[in-house]
């Protein structure tokens, strides 16, 4: 029976979008919080098409470069999935809009040949106010990981904020906008264990970490299967992804007596110690962080001053 997580798996999905992209509108808020206003929610009584003539690019677009590479990929998505993120737009008049978000859906658009494209039509009061809600909903301490993801995409996508600017707003590092945002690449299957509690976000990342999607749902099942913890769960992948054949290993979970007694070791030590437990035994993991630190836990251990 061949390993089903070997590094030499040719079962592969790739890096294509063809699993990972929503087919309809609803998808894209299916782990929405329940108290994001409604009103951002994309649905087809807030999607209307247009003629992609009838929109003038937003002068206060901070975003001025694009890649053409870039945009002629996202093109070719369009061309074969449509735009799944509507445009947010106003009404200057009955035949005129101006673009408040999605310039970059709007020139691949164009560059696919669309004549028209999917927006949502608001009032400038209406999107101040809804920028406000939309705030307060992610400030909110109740909120799964994938929900502030989605509110967080929320803020991309319909109000044209940067990262930076998110992070400002909710007062958090650009850097976590950034990594929450990330776990909405993980697969439907990673999405639905990390939204009921399966798997934490520490276990997300670590999947996140592996980009085939095959790989990840493989990865997910070992982990649910075995209980890891996130630390042994991010060495498995570490040595999978160094070519290590997982399953011959045979890592189980360490029982709780001997996690105690590493947990001890580690406060004795005065840094971070992990075990790992195998059929025929097990290993210590012992970090340092620098030459001064080895030669001090050396020390710790031996009773030793260190001769190198």
């Amino acid at each position: 029976m061949s390993n089903p997580l070997s590094s030499n798996s040719n079962n592969r999905l790739g890096k294509g979008l063809d699993g990972l992209i929503p087919t309809s509108l609803d998808a894209i808020d299916e782990f929405a919080a329940p108290s994001l206003p409604d009103e951002v929610r994309v649905n087809e009584k807030t999607v209307s098409e247009i003629s992609v003539d009838s929109i003038d690019v937003n002068p206060y677009q901070p975003r001025t470069d694009f890649e053409q590479d870039e945009l002629q990929q996202l093109a070719d998505s369009i061309k074969h999935h449509g735009i799944i993120q509507p445009l947010i737009v106003m009404a200057e008049n009955d035949w005129k809009f101006r673009l408040i978000a999605g310039e970059r859906r709007l020139r691949a658009a164009r560059l696919a040949g669309l004549k028209t494209v999917p927006v949502i039509t608001r009032t400038f009061n209406e999107q101040q106010q809804l920028e406000v809600a939309l705030i307060e909903n992610v400030q909110r301490s109740d909120l799964k990981p994938l929900e502030q993801a989605v509110a967080y995409q929320k803020l991309v996508d319909q109000f044209n904020l940067t990262h930076e600017k998110i992070g400002e707003r909710v007062g958090k590092a650009p850097s976590t906008i950034t990594n929450i945002l990330r776990l909405q690449k993980l697969t439907r299957k990673g999405k639905l264990a990390l939204n009921s509690g399966v798997i934490s976000e520490g276990h997300a990342r670590t999947l996140l970490s592996l980009t085939d999607p095959a790989q990840q749902d493989l990865f997910l099942a070992y982990i649910i299967k075995h209980n890891l913890t996130v630390r042994h769960a991010e060495t498995l992948v570490r040595e999978f992804k160094g070519g290590v054949e997982i399953k011959k290993k045979k890592v189980v979970e360490a029982e709780a007596p001997q996690v105690q007694l590493t947990q001890n070791l580690g406060k004795y030590l005065g840094t971070k110690v992990s075990i790992y437990k195998t059929a025929k035994g097990g290993k210590l993991q012992i970090e340092y962080y620098s030459d001064e630190e080895l030669a001090r836990i050396y020390s710790q251990i031996t009773g030793l001053e260190p001769t190198v």
